[in-house]
């Protein structure tokens, strides 16, 4: 009996260990997105969301239901995720770039461990302001649906808020460290990933509900579930692709031995920075977005905020579109510096053939922008994908924006990441991988 990649993916006693681990991590995280927050009526705020007209409100709503995995919508100990702990990543990593002292920290003994520590701090007060707004936002609930928060003392149920957003956020961010060093895959993306992957159910249902009620063309599903298939291949296409770079190294005596000689190649995907640059896009607009919506009734210049950063609008899209195009270099340029390649192959009596050792820099920066605009420029093009489906085909914001764009990107882009972990412990521990010719990247 030929062996089988999925039973033996269970064989291998360190993967076991892994994917059970990360599916019980999973597990908990699902939990805590449907546990309502101490103070809320979770059955009037289902109700006020399901009557939600269809509006600025009700993009707000879906669009961070989105990242959350309908723990916004429940008002959930989870409802925040993952997105403040992006968000304050951003935050730092600029801060590296733009303050030369925080990066010779960061470039010192133990200075990383002093980075990820003043990002947490950082997170632990972009949860504080993001919990303060959605206090604001049940207010605005209650005031439309009495009863929505069960405790008449506004001061005791606003601290209770705080403390159990904050404190449920920054457990969403350990457990997804947990994942990283213990389990599968990269824990943030996976919590992520899990979220849009529990919102599908729903999604379908929703679908299927409007076609029955003749609210949705069943002509648009059609071509809609075409452009879902058509996207997946585009998006592992493109995540698979790569330019691989001639890297030759000349002979070396070094005591006795003769090192060197040999030529090999550095790889350079299309997409350098993968789905890095949709989702610190996405966290990025969050953060203002949810603070202008929530507070929009205190302040008429918040209220005109947040008609800018409507999701279905405009200006919010162009934002987004350069934002994405800017974390695409920005990212790129963090973890595929051209300075430090050149300075590795020169040190190690490398060249690239036709290229002089003086210019690999340049050429390497060359080459890397060539790839860099055009992917980016894809990435934007797949997240403006929901907002068209949901303005051409009137799709719901629930249904759009699982059909295409940043879920896909995320869906697929981590699906790939994960399986080339499973795979590589699956051959390291001489089993055969889960596809048989394994997960080999397309050379462009």
């Amino acid at each position: 009996m030929a062996n089988n990649p999925v039973v033996n993916m269970f064989k291998v006693k360190e993967l076991r260990s892994k994917l059970l681990f990360t599916l019980l991590i999973l597990a908990v995280f699902r939990l805590g997105s449907v546990l309502t927050i101490p103070g809320i009526n979770a059955t009037l705020l289902l109700q006020y969301f399901d009557n939600l007209a269809s509006g600025a409100e009700s993009a707000f709503a879906s669009y961070m239901d989105f990242f959350a995995g309908g723990a916004f919508e429940r008002f959930s100990v989870f409802m925040l995720g993952v997105m403040p702990y992006i968000s304050t990543q951003i935050i730092m990593q600029l801060a590296l770039v733009i303050f030369p002292s925080l990066k010779r920290i960061a470039q010192e003994e133990g200075g990383q461990q002093k980075v990820q520590g003043w990002t947490r701090v950082g997170t632990i007060i972009v949860c504080l302001i993001q919990s303060m707004a959605i206090t604001v936002y049940a207010d605005s609930i209650n005031q439309q649906i009495p009863g929505a928060i069960i405790f008449d003392n506004k001061v005791y149920f606003n601290l209770l808020a705080i403390l159990t957003v904050t404190t449920g956020s920054m457990i969403t961010v350990w457990m997804g460290n947990q994942i990283t060093a213990r389990g599968i895959g990269n824990g943030i993306s996976m919590i992520i990933f899990a979220g849009i992957v529990a919102r599908l159910p729903s999604a379908v249902y929703e679908l299927i509900r409007g076609v029955r009620n003749e609210d949705i063309n069943v002509v648009f599903v059609v071509v809609a579930v075409f452009l879902f298939l058509a996207i997946i291949g585009l998006v592992v296409f493109e995540q698979s692709g790569e330019r691989k770079i001639p890297v030759h190294y000349a002979k070396r005596v070094v005591g006795r031995k003769m090192y060197g000689g040999q030529s090999t190649y550095i790889p350079f995907k299309i997409n350098p920075s993968g789905v890095i640059p949709i989702i610190f896009a996405s966290a990025f607009l969050t953060f203002p977005l949810q603070i202008a919506n929530s507070l929009s009734t205190k302040a008429t210049w918040l209220m005109k905020v947040a008609a800018v950063l409507n999701p279905l609008g405009f200006w919010y899209n162009f934002i987004e579109v350069l934002l994405i195009v800017f974390f695409a270099y920005f990212y790129t340029q963090v973890t595929l510096n051209p300075t430090e390649i050149a300075k590795n192959i020169r040190e190690n009596g490398g060249s690239i053939p036709g290229i002089r050792t003086d210019k690999t820099e340049e050429y390497l920066q060359k080459v890397l922008n060539r790839l860099i605009l055009p992917g980016s420029l894809y990435l934007a093009a797949i997240a403006l994908l929901p907002t068209l489906i949901q303005i051409l085909f009137k799709f719901p914001a629930s249904i759009s924006m699982l059909m295409g764009g940043t879920s896909l990107l995320i869906l697929v882009g981590v699906d790939i990441d994960t399986m080339a972990q499973v795979e590589a412990l699956l051959k390291m521990h001489h089993h055969d991988g889960l596809t048989k010719k394994g997960l080999k990247s397309r050379n462009l």
